[in-house]
């Protein structure tokens, strides 16, 4: 099942146990496990796979399920109240809690987001601070979009930039995540189609692509910053090679994490500078394969220079007014009109985030409110999904059919105030409606309707 020439590049590395690394892959054991929304707090004993759960030892909020369910059916997936994230990759959650246990103030940057996972996990983090969460893909940006906006929070920007664009914003991250695109050995046992793409070629253009996206983009963290470097591959040249070239770039220094011995998480050190990560074997824990190492950046050859003179437009007397009349105004924000839709800034991070915008491609940023059309607020689905409170209009709470109905973008028929009224399925919001007097209309995005199921 495995390549032979796969194995063969395998020996001789810390933990690799050949036996029981392909014995662990024949057996095809499939693990599940999701991360749940702190924001969005799930009544456990109302959802039936979340009754037998197991915590994942390295994230507070992680937990391995029983059986897979069918996600796509659930409408809490669709509401972002957890989301299904590979164990291992959360162990970033356990780097971040010794790293950066006070976030007031600090900004981070997901250099390679998609499809959010590692983001979102930031942004539960990233309380105080912001998140810039960066995919260079189009297609893969949305679906970028996508989650961090089910997440709610408001706090992160997405941008649609390559790595070496970061250099226009030099010192500017007190962290980087890079989760390198690799040849994903770590991911064999969960996508078996994966092995047919392996190939030694495959690890050389991965590793030589990897060292690219780190030289090209390490000028953005600031002295004293923390460099998380990660990839879902095994292999020596992806890993231990690549904390060599990492220790022998100007001023990064290896940061040394002690993770209790009972997780059986296995250290590496590489060759030549003596760099440890940490290598994932799913025959020694449970989870998939993934590797990880810490670096602190103690200089910089480059001054921490960047432009941040973006003119965004602050909203009309009008908008404000009716932002006012539905208790959208706070003073811990700025509003701005962008694109057509009502933005809410976090005003502590105005200066970075027009810093951003004037550098950068933006995809998204702040919550996005809505339209004004009158003396009416036309709320966006964004709205919605944050995690403000107080929020205008009303609520309908549903039935798991009629979540599905709203979710498929189907019609229905809803008993309440006439107007808009927030769709809650088990008291979490899943998107606006208005209820007419003769028939309800669906607002809930077209592009995430569910198809089929």
């Amino acid at each position: 099942m495995l390549p032979e020439s796969f194995l063969n590049s395998l020996q001789g590395l810390p933990g690799f146990d050949k036996e029981s690394f392909i014995r662990v892959h024949e057996q095809g054991e499939q693990v599940t496990s999701l991360r749940l929304n702190p924001a969005k707090l799930i009544n456990k004993s109302a959802h039936t796979f979340l009754n037998n759960t197991i915590p994942i030892p390295w994230c507070s909020n992680g937990f391995y399920l029983a059986e897979r369910p069918s996600f796509v059916v659930d409408p809490l997936w669709h509401a972002g109240a957890y989301y299904v994230q590979e164990a291992s990759s959360m162990f970033i959650q356990y780097i971040l809690d010794e790293l950066v246990p006070d976030t007031k103030g600090k900004i981070a940057l997901d250099l390679c987001a998609a499809p959010g996972g590692k983001s979102t996990l930031m942004a539960s983090h990233f309380k105080e601070g912001l998140v810039i969460a960066n995919e260079t893909i189009k297609s893969r940006n949305a679906i970028l979009v996508e989650n961090i906006t089910k997440w709610g929070t408001d706090q992160v920007v997405v941008t649609q930039n390559d790595p070496s664009h970061f250099k226009s914003l030099p010192q500017f991250f007190d962290l980087m995540l890079i989760d390198a695109p690799c040849s994903g050995s770590g991911l064999f046992r969960k996508d078996p189609a994966a092995i047919n793409e392996w190939s030694l070629e495959s690890v050389q253009h991965c590793s030589t692509r990897q060292t690219r996206i780190v030289e090209e983009s390490v000028d953005a963290l600031k002295e004293g910053g923390y460099l998380i470097y990660a990839t879902c591959s095994y292999s020596f040249e992806e890993d231990e090679q690549m904390m060599d070239f990492i220790s022998a770039m100007p001023g990064m220094q290896n940061i040394k994490l002690n993770p209790p011995a009972e997780w059986n998480i296995v250290a590496s050190e590489s060759p030549k500078h003596h760099a440890t990560g940490f290598r994932f074997f799913p025959n020694k824990l449970k989870g998939e394969g993934f590797f990880v190492t810490v670096f602190q950046k103690q200089s910089s050859l480059v001054g921490g220079y960047y432009t941040s003179d973006f003119k965004w437009n602050v909203i009309s007397k009008q908008a404000h007014e009716v932002l006012s009349t539905h208790h959208l105004i706070s003073d811990a924000y700025t509003y701005i009109s962008h694109q057509n839709t009502l933005l809410a800034i976090p005003s502590i991070f105005e200066t970075p985030i027009k810093a951003v915008l004037k550098n950068l491609y933006v995809k998204k940023l702040g919550l996005d409110m809505g339209e004004i059309k009158g003396k009416d607020l036309i709320p966006a689905h964004a709205l919605a999904m944050s995690n403000w409170v107080n929020l205008p209009y009303g609520r309908v709470e549903v039935d798991e059919a009629a979540a599905l109905q709203y979710l498929r973008r189907a019609d229905l028929v809803l008993e309440g105030e006439k107007g808009w009224q927030a769709i809650c399925y088990q008291n979490i919001r899943l998107g606006w409606a208005k209820l007419l007097p003769n028939r309800t209309n669906n607002y809930y995005p077209t592009e995430w309707r569910i198809l089929k199921y």
